[in-house]
């Protein structure tokens, strides 16, 4: 039998984008010799998710096996084991049997596992680049493609009489003005996470389950190791780095291809992408901190650099804003041109990083330097950052793909609308209480009782901002090299 690439597509109510999923597996120039199978796991779905997948077969001649889940309660980890399985057998099931020797041939023929959403597409040759990084060497365990955001289009461009209005609307492939600039935000988000990888060698702390193609002995040698019946868990809500951490315990390498791109779809409300980043957030904290999953990774350090410097960012804005509004209230501003380093630092990175994202737009680069969706896209990322570490200190764990998936299916609300109003009201509360007391927050025995704290307060300032700027003069100097993302 043939060398053979498994895909393994895991679809949870995905009609809508399995079948373009599906076109670019079709799209793909494959290695000498060897075949593709995919198996599209159809898991719990309500709509044509496994007819839909059954055309595109037929459509692009392709080799696919739909497997329909039963009693999955793990979700996408179930089903992906569920692949597994039905390939290697499954050890729980009562009436387990050995392989027959042709199942035996077919599962020895499988020389590599590509695991991938369906709501993603391989760019052209994307899964021959990452066939080659993983054949380079055999300590390799998976190699991941690069991540690039689809743009949606934008809305405008339906006629309003449109028969087919809502139906394209609801496909996602169209946009408004906020879900376009939300995904340009996340996509450049991306890339400054992929050219940081690129940079330190190539290795990553999570192999994206987006599109990963594994070496299958590596994922038989973390189900031996700890005792699984499948390689994927659900001891985490980031079920692909839980995996990732475990590969490269077992001294797997874990690796980004320079050259292969997926395509993938982004969150395109503000409440959709605070869920996703909530538990891909949770997930990190958890498996950092957790001792009962016991497992941790070389880049460990750096995670907890990660941390360390969000709630630096943190500490810099709000201390900014509390010492401006105090020294503004008591008259006691004085402003100092040296300040303006770290603001020309901030622009120059993100112009730099906004002209390396993918397919980027004029405007975003001309936003990015002005500073105005960098800041806003941290702010969000630090409320998201505050939550998470207020959920790990509580005694109740929240399930954060159920959440996710409420939030995109509109089940629930976003509080984005009423934390604004609440920000207004206390804005203006603060504001008509220094008008109307200036004479008193201007006195001097006010202003001498609180300068010292004042000069404390920016001194600590400057030492966190100087720091804060050396961090971007690091980052800036990293983007020379001649990397793409």
């Amino acid at each position: 039998m043939k060398p053979r690439i498994a895909v393994f597509i895991p679809a949870h109510n995905e009609e809508n984008s399995i079948q373009d999923c599906l076109g670019g597996l079709h799209d793909q120039v494959l290695p000498k010799d060897v075949e593709l199978d995919v198996f599209v796991i159809a898991d719990n779905c309500t709509d044509r998710t496994e007819e839909r997948a059954i055309e595109a077969a037929e459509l692009y001649n392709l080799s696919v096996v739909v497997l329909t889940t039963e009693n999955n309660k793990q979700r996408k980890v179930g089903a992906l084991n569920t692949a597994w399985k039905s390939i290697n057998g499954d050890h729980l099931d009562i009436y387990f049997r050995e392989l027959s020797h042709t199942q035996q041939i077919y599962k020895e023929s499988i020389k590599a596992i590509l695991g991938m959403d369906a709501d993603s597409r391989l760019a052209p040759n994307a899964l021959i680049h990452m066939w080659e990084g993983l054949m380079s060497a055999r300590n390799i365990g998976g190699v991941m493609a690069k991540y690039t955001m689809r743009f949606p289009k934008k809305k405008s461009l339906i006629a309003k009489d449109d028969v087919h209005y809502e139906e394209k609307i609801k496909s996602g492939e169209y946009g408004g003005p906020i879900s376009r600039w939300w995904t340009h935000q996340q996509k450049q988000d991306m890339a400054s996470w992929i050219l940081d990888l690129q940079y330190h060698g190539g290795s990553t702390y999570v192999l994206g389950g987006q599109a990963t193609l594994f070496r299958p002995e590596a994922l038989q040698d973390i189900i031996d190791e700890n005792k699984l019946d499948g390689p994927w868990q659900d001891d985490s809500d980031v079920e692909d780095m839980l995996l990732t951490w475990q590969l490269q315990k077992s001294n797997w390498k874990t690796l980004v291809s320079p050259e292969a791109r997926c395509f993938v779809d982004s969150m395109r409300s503000y409440h959709t992408f605070r869920q996703q980043r909530n538990k891909w957030k949770s997930g990190t904290v958890d498996l950092l901190t957790n001792s009962d999953i016991g497992v941790k990774t070389r880049h460990n350090g750096k995670l907890w650099r990660s941390e360390a410097k969000t709630f630096m960012e943190l500490g810099v804005r709000v201390l900014f804003v509390l010492l401006l509004t105090i020294a503004l209230a008591t008259d006691q501003f004085y402003w100092n041109w040296l300040w303006i380093t770290p603001i020309a630092l901030a622009s120059l990175l993100n112009i730099i990083l906004a002209i390396k994202t993918p397919m980027h737009r004029p405007i975003d680069v001309i936003m990015a330097g002005l500073l105005i969706s960098p800041e806003v896209y941290l702010w969000v990322n630090l409320m998201s950052a505050i939550q998470v570490w207020l959920d790990k200190l509580s005694a109740h764990k929240k399930d954060g793909w159920a959440n996710q998936y409420q939030a995109e299916s509109g089940k629930t609300n976003s509080k984005l609308i009423p934390g604004i109003l609440l920000g207004i009201i206390v804005i203006s509360a603060i504001a008509y209480l220094c008008i109307n007391y200036r004479e008193f927050l201007t006195s001097e025995p006010i202003q001498m009782a609180i300068q010292p704290y004042l000069m404390a307060g920016w001194v600590l300032l400057t030492v966190l901002t100087i720091f804060a700027s050396l961090v971007m003069v690091y980052q800036i100097w990293t983007l020379r090299a001649r990397y793409t993302a």
